[in-house]
């Protein structure tokens, strides 16, 4: 006659072959360990149990789950309550092994151990556990503590099952020897699913540490523009979570995959990855005559240089006319005027230099006939005009620091990211980043560069990297070109540029109406730039009543 164990014997290998695959598919590490727990229980038919893994240092395990039925207790894994014990010793400073207690001489050994009644129990301490059933009540008999092996049979965690219950009348009995062997067998599918994701955790953590390291490098490389490869990704993530948040207006029913939302993570730290190739005299020109070093010192040198040939030629006047007497001539009035006309024309090129200002044509003009008025004898006594024609043109440039040839370098940045990035191997979670990456510098428009994508062309997770990207560049307070914009300035350029067909307007929506730019502001600005922004007049933005979101109109 078979016992009621053997009867259910064909379900409970049904039940372990589904834990396997659950196991085997499961991405959440917090679940896969308490589903680990969990289904030990169901097939053993165990009251309680406990999940520990082994710590990095090898020296501990870690309570990771903790589930009893009976005091209706559970901690960790997807709970949110961490359970508050300390952790195993399993060797001690010394390197002495800690034989004690049955969980680390699990770990230790690598083998199960059955305890039919801890109160009994002479070869390992249970004060601990009668301590503790003395405070809840409880009363732990039976154990089943097994390692977890992985594939290279390396403990990763030790799997404690306590007081099996018959099945038939709930009493506590002791764990049979087909109980143990279910428990062994899915306890080593879990080890292998255990490992396995992490494995796979190790994957993404190194690789995700080496975007952000490229994206820190390129930072260094270009410390004029501060660290914008570190902020734009932390920006596009918090405009993400907004529109995920979006119970209202037109992305209320926007979703994204935990899979979708590292893929935009990984876009945005790369989007910049192209200017590894970019010169760096290029990159980081600060100012128009910037090249290897700033040519405005060598423009100021030939001023001096006017100014003491100008002196001096004032002297031979003055001696040729007055032998020699100190008086005032109408040579050193002419002097005086000469000089003062030098040194604003001198304040002027320096002011121009530095490109923070729109250069109007008339002042354009001024630079043409600077660079022609003045002339200068060089070392050999070859007579030169003050600017040459390669300043005259750099001097001109009306916004900015970069000539038009300069910008066409410094945007080819985003064709080089595609094709870097276009070349990787991906796997499929991660095959939009290319677009994501490269697409910053499109318009909803189709007159963006490299490819001249319009909206419909683009993900939303690629306008947003573009959004991210524009206010970054507008409020950063760290550049040395130019001044740091209030907020509500930069968000009165971005209202415009939506208007302009540069920005999706439902993310700009987004962007303000969920407060992304407040709490980016507060952040990352200088506490000077945070200002009131006046909602109502916002370009681009249309602040609807309450009962216009709830209906969801526009």
């Amino acid at each position: 006659m078979t016992s009621r164990r053997e009867d259910i014997l064909p379900d409970r290998v049904d039940k372990l072959n589904e834990l396997g695959i659950a196991l085997s598919a499961e991405t959440n590490t917090a679940r896969l360990l308490e589903r680990i727990l969990l289904g030990a229980r169901e097939l053993t038919n165990a009251d309680a149990g406990t999940l520990y893994r082994v710590t990095e240092d090898g020296r501990h395990l870690r309570f990771e789950s903790l589930h009893n039925g009976t005091l209706g207790i559970a901690l960790g894994g997807t709970t949110g309550e961490p359970v508050p014990f300390p952790p195993i010793v399993l060797r001690d400073a010394k390197g002495r092994p800690n034989h004690n207690n049955v969980a680390a001489c699990a770990a230790l050994e690598g083998r199960s151990f059955h305890v039919s009644d801890a109160y009994a129990a002479e070869d390992f301490d249970f004060s601990g556990t009668r301590r503790m059933d003395r405070e809840t009540g409880y009363r732990s008999c039976s154990f089943l503590t097994m390692p977890l092996k992985n594939h290279e049979e390396e403990v990763v965690g030790v799997l404690q099952l306590i007081n099996a219950l018959d099945p038939d009348t709930g009493a506590v009995i002791p764990f049979g020897g087909l109980e143990q062997r279910l428990a062994e067998s899915l306890a080593s599918q879990a080890a292998v699913a255990l490992t396995k994701k992490e494995l796979i955790d190790g994957q993404k953590a190194l690789f995700q540490s080496f975007i952000q390291l490229i994206a820190t490098a390129i930072d260094r490389k270009n410390p004029t523009t501060g660290k914008h490869c570190e902020r734009v990704p932390k920006l596009a993530l918090m405009l993400a979570d907004a529109a995920l948040e979006a119970t209202e207006g037109p992305l209320r029913d926007f979703t994204l995959t935990e899979d979708e939302y590292f893929e935009l993570q990984v876009g945005a730290w790369l989007h910049d990855c192209g200017k590894i190739t970019t010169p760096e005299d290029v990159l980081n020109k600060a100012t128009k005559l910037e090249c290897v070093r700033d040519r405005i010192h060598e423009v100021n040198l030939r001023f001096e240089i006017l100014g003491r040939d100008a002196e001096i030629a004032a002297l031979r006047r003055r001696l040729a006319t007055s032998g020699g007497a100190d008086q005032s001539t109408e040579e050193d009035d002419e002097f005086r005027r000469q000089r003062e006309r030098m040194d604003a024309d001198r304040l002027f090129l320096a002011s121009a230099n530095l490109g923070t200002e729109y250069m109007s044509p008339d002042d354009q003009e001024r630079i043409t006939e600077i660079g022609s008025r003045y002339c200068w004898r060089d070392a050999q006594g070859v007579e030169r005009p003050l600017l040459d024609s390669e300043e005259v043109e750099s001097l001109r440039i009306p916004r900015g620091t970069l000539s038009d040839q300069e910008r066409r370098i410094i945007n080819d940045h985003v064709r080089v990211t595609l094709d870097m990035l276009g070349t990787l191997p991906y796997p499929r979670s991660l095959r939009q980043v290319p677009d994501i990456a490269g697409s910053h510098h499109e318009r909803m428009d189709g007159r963006g560069y490299p490819r001249g994508l319009t909206a419909d062309q683009m993900t939303l997770q690629a306008r947003m990297v573009a959004l991210a990207d524009v206010f970054e560049a507008l409020s950063a307070a760290d550049r040395p070109y130019k001044p740091a914009k209030s907020l509500s300035e930069s968000l009165g350029i971005m209202g415009r540029m939506v208007e302009d067909g540069h920005i999706d307007p439902d993310l700009f929506d987004c962007f303000v109406r969920q407060g992304v730019y407040l709490n980016y502001a507060r952040s990352y600005l200088a506490p000077e730039q945070i200002d009131e922004v006046d909602l109502d007049s916002l370009p681009g933005y249309t602040a609807r009543p309450p009962e216009a979101l709830r209906s969801g109109t526009l």
